[in-house]
């Protein structure tokens, strides 16, 4: 059995529990073949996850909706060789599985069927944690509570995550599950990077005050945030290419952003990328952003981010240019 590497990657525990994860953990869902910009071949995505551990990294994520659960068995192929135990693996439940009537949701069945599945794509006996990944309008809260607290109590699930959501609804998971006695959400993965900073106005300070461990989703803003695009020319490749989302970044604001993001780069002699992501470290409730390199060159680069120090006066550069808002 394979020992992780820990060359220079530092650990923390998750939120307020005693799981101790790297500093950085790796998305997972480029690995597989659903879409253009994901890797594809599973033996480059194999590579960078063995590197990943190399570098120390010991907290991999995904989804069963990656690629219709594809990503899971990449993952699953992968890790087999290394020592579970030092392993924190978490995927996802809520998106559609199939066609037909309970293929999606968070309802108690739709649960109970997913975490088997992932099981089994992952060939795990267990995951160390189980995360919501949007919140269902129509199934209650209790009974999505209940079913997972019962795969926690069965030793299915270690602990349990939410991501994405309006603030009220996860204040309202965490209420439910103190008065009920049910198994409390320890971490929330938001969307949360030096340009898209509205959960500071939703999410961040809920989990502040409550001790809920976050894990940053699009830390790199998609890849804007590493200065691959040029503010005057229409993306032909890359994710803003096929993706309507990041294009939606390509606002004045936001390139003032990254501006100043180039310019403490060049002056730290670093890349907009490990500034961006030190910025996100410097954020005391932030536990462990969720890089996904689609190479091993930009895996080392990003880890190379804890290496990056920066000022009070870097931070207030970087978020000047934006008023932190929740959409309405």
């Amino acid at each position: 059995m394979t020992k992780l590497g820990v060359d220079e990657m530092e650990y923390t525990r998750l939120g307020s529990t005693g799981l101790e994860v790297s500093e950085f953990c790796l998305g997972c869902m480029n690995f597989g073949s659903d879409e253009p910009w994901m890797i594809g071949d599973e033996a480059q995505s194999r590579e960078i996850i063995d590197r990943a551990i190399e570098l120390g990294i010991n907290f991999f994520d995904t989804a069963n909706v990656y690629s219709r659960g594809e990503s899971e068995e990449i993952l699953g192929r992968a890790l087999a060789e290394y020592d579970r135990d030092e392993l924190v693996v978490a995927t996802k439940v809520f998106g559609e599985m199939g066609e037909g009537p309970n293929k999606q949701g968070l309802s108690r069945k739709h649960i109970r069927d997913q975490i088997e599945a992932s099981l089994d794509r992952l060939d795990m006996e267990y995951v160390d944690l189980y995360q919501i990944h949007r919140w269902d309008d129509d199934t209650p809260i209790e009974e999505t509570l209940s079913a997972l607290d019962a795969l926690v109590e069965e030793g299915k699930v270690r602990y349990v995550g939410a991501s994405t959501m309006p603030g009220w609804k996860f204040s309202k998971a965490l209420y439910r599950a103190d008065i009920e006695n049910y198994e409390r959400f320890t971490c929330m993965q938001p969307e949360y990077n030096a340009v898209d900073r509205h959960e500071e106005a939703n999410l961040l300070p809920i989990c502040e005050d409550q001790e809920i461990g976050v894990i940053p989703w699009s830390p790199l803003a998609g890849g804007f945030l590493t200065g691959k695009y040029d503010r005057d020319t229409d993306p032909e490749e890359g994710r803003a290419a096929t993706d309507e989302h990041t294009r939606n970044r390509f606002t004045e604001e936001n390139w003032q952003v990254l501006e100043e993001i180039e310019a403490i780069a060049d002056h730290r002699d670093a890349t907009p990328a490990q500034v961006s992501l030190a910025w996100l470290l410097e954020k005391e409730v932030v536990d462990a952003p969720i890089v996904g390199p689609r190479t091993i060159e930009h895996l080392e680069e990003n880890v190379a981010a804890l290496d990056v120090s920066l000022t009070e006066d870097d931070v207030e550069r970087i978020e000047a240019p934006i008023d932190p808002r929740w959409p309405k």
